[in-house]
């Protein structure tokens, strides 16, 4: 085993498009995944100024912003954004179905955070990408790590749609039992809940970390798919947060204002370990104060006839943005009590199922960073 740079054993790829970009599929930073080695999406047809090439097999490392930890292989040929560094393994050097587990890894993504530039969109350049160190073992022990790496990734995409196929059961048993099997009358969702919205803080505001002076500031991209995360937080001068901007348990958060289309109307419901938190302009918090339980409305949130509802405002002259009243005059479904803790028991158990499988994903994921650490650190 021997120390090498990572320009030693791999190049930047670059290649542009001359001629026609018809029938190459198109990727941008927003089809990278964080922590994800495989490329799953992309578009096709779909007009832009890209001009990048990339081939099958080259390593798309999302060089802006490399914090969001953003690197897969492609399974194609195709062209990117040029704020994808497009990266070739030299196989004299390097088996090229090794180096993507030694680029997406947290250790070289904390180099290039180190060495990027720029204070809104920091990017970093494969002139100091490439002076990354780490040991590299001989062509049979790079064969034998591979083999494990990549049978350990299937692994993990197991482990990932097994979640979300818990959650497509959710969604599924709603319209069964609320929409499609039993039909209920519908209500204006204005008659069972209220509306927050979130409060635009100055920079001189925002603290550096959470104290007794401090609340911590929770904004658009903290909204995942049902939950809250606690990636890139902020955290602002208690002071200036009033009484109703505090999370309470069961309130739902929503994305209420995003530049990405996906991203608008994306709600979670709020756990006990997020009370006392507060949110930013882009979002809004549901409070529910009816005869409709938070667990209820949240599932609705989840819902495909719900997204679809979204999609349609937002393709609207408000684009990208909800009004109090879009979420006020949704027609919601409105079971009796005794219904709605029958659905929300079921939620309850599958929520079980899930986080069993969410921690033995996150032991395989643990287990995987280690063996990359310990023979490519």
């Amino acid at each position: 085993m021997s120390k090498v740079l990572l320009g030693d054993v791999a190049v930047e790829h670059k290649e542009t498009c001359k001629g026609s970009k018809d029938g190459y599929p198109i990727v941008g930073l927003e089809h990278l995944i964080p922590e994800e080695i495989t490329l799953t999406a992309w578009d096709e047809g779909s007009e832009n100024t890209f001009t990048k090439m990339f081939r099958k097999g080259n390593v798309l490392f999302g060089r802006r912003r490399a914090y969001l930890k953003k690197a897969a292989v492609a399974p194609f040929d195709g062209i990117c954004s040029g704020d994808i560094t497009v990266i070739e393994a030299k196989p004299d050097r390097i088996l090229p179905e090794l180096l993507p587990f030694i680029i997406q890894n947290d250790v070289l993504f904390d180099f290039a955070v180190g060495k990027s530039a720029g204070s809104l969109s920091p990017r970093v350049k494969w002139e100091h990408l490439k002076n990354y160190e780490f040991e590299l073992p001989d062509m049979d022990k790079q064969r034998e790590l591979a083999t494990l790496l990549w049978a350990m990734d299937e692994t993990k995409k197991s482990y990932q749609k097994l979640i979300a196929a818990t959650d497509e059961l959710v969604k599924s048993q709603f319209m069964e039992q609320f929409v499609i099997g039993t039909p209920y009358p519908r209500d204006a969702l204005k008659s069972y809940i209220t509306q927050v919205r979130g409060v635009s803080y100055k920079p001189a505001d925002l603290r550096p970390s959470l104290t007794e002076d401090s609340v911590l500031l929770l904004r658009a991209n903290n909204i995942g798919e049902g939950r809250v995360n606690h990636n890139e937080v902020q955290y602002v001068s208690a002071e200036k947060v009033s009484k109703v901007q505090l999370i309470k348990k069961n309130d739902i958060l929503m994305c209420g204002s995003s530049g990405s289309l996906e991203h608008v109307g994306k709600a979670a419901l709020c756990p006990e370990s997020v009370e006392g938190e507060t949110f930013g302009a882009f979002c809004k918090l549901i409070r529910a104060n009816g005869a409709l339980r938070p667990e209820y409305i949240a599932a609705y949130f989840g819902t495909d006839e719900y997204r679809k509802i979204i999609m349609q405002l937002a393709c609207g002259s408000n684009i990208n943005n909800l009004k109090n009243e879009h979420i006020d005059d949704l027609q919601i479904p409105v079971p009796d009590d005794a219904a709605q803790q029958q659905f929300i028991a079921f939620i309850r158990q599958s929520d079980k199922s899930k986080f069993e499988i969410e921690q033995a994903l996150a032991e395989l994921t643990a287990t995987y960073k280690r063996i990359i650490a310990e023979n490519l650190g």
